[in-house]
C-alpha cells in the first residue's frame, strides 16, 4: 500500500511539472524552438529576409571578377530569388519591420537582375555593388530592430 502511495504522489509531482513546471520554464527563460514558434510576421519576414541576404552575400564574391561561370552563377541567382521571393511572401504584415524587409527584399533582386544583365553581357558588376549590397544589409537589421521592438 505504501508502494501505491508512494507512485501516486510521483505521477502527480510528474504531471504538475509537465503541466505547470516547463511552461512557466519556457516563458521565462525561452528556449530557441518557443521563440520560433510564437514569432511575430515581422520576425518571420525578417528572419526570411536575413536569410536572403546572407546568401547573396555570402556568395556573390564569386562573381565579381572574369571569367564567370555561367552555370554557377545560375544556380546561384535562382538560389537567392527563391529566397527573396520567400521573405517577400512572409512579409505582408502591416508592420514597419515587414515594410522595411520587403523594401530589401526588393532592392535585392533589382540588384540581382542588374548583377545578372552585367555576366550576361560579358560587363563588370555594377559599380555600386558594394554600396547597395550594404544599404540593403542595413535595412534588413533595421528590420530585425523593429520585429525584437514589436513594430
Amino acid at each position: 500500500m505504501k508502494t501505491l502511495v508512494t507512485w501516486v504522489i510521483v505521477i502527480a509531482i510528474i504531471v504538475l511539472v509537465w503541466t505547470k513546471g516547463i511552461p512557466w520554464w519556457k516563458e521565462h527563460h525561452g528556449t530557441s524552438s518557443t521563440s520560433s514558434a510564437t514569432a511575430s510576421p515581422g520576425a518571420d519576414c525578417a528572419s526570411a529576409a536575413a536569410a536572403a541576404g546572407e546568401t547573396w552575400g555570402s556568395g556573390v564574391g564569386r562573381f565579381a571578377n572574369p571569367p564567370y561561370d555561367t552555370s554557377a552563377w545560375e544556380d546561384f541567382r535562382s538560389r537567392v530569388e527563391t529566397q527573396a521571393r520567400r521573405a517577400e511572401e512572409k512579409c505582408l504584415c502591416a508592420d514597419s519591420s515587414c515594410t522595411t524587409a520587403k523594401g530589401a527584399m526588393r532592392d535585392l533582386r533589382s540588384l540581382v537582375a542588374e548583377m545578372d544583365s552585367s555576366l550576361r553581357g560579358g560587363l563588370p558588376p555594377p559599380s555600386d555593388l558594394v554600396q547597395r549590397q550594404e544599404a540593403i544589409d542595413n535595412a534588413i537589421s533595421s528590420a530585425h530592430d523593429l520585429a525584437q521592438q514589436g513594430k
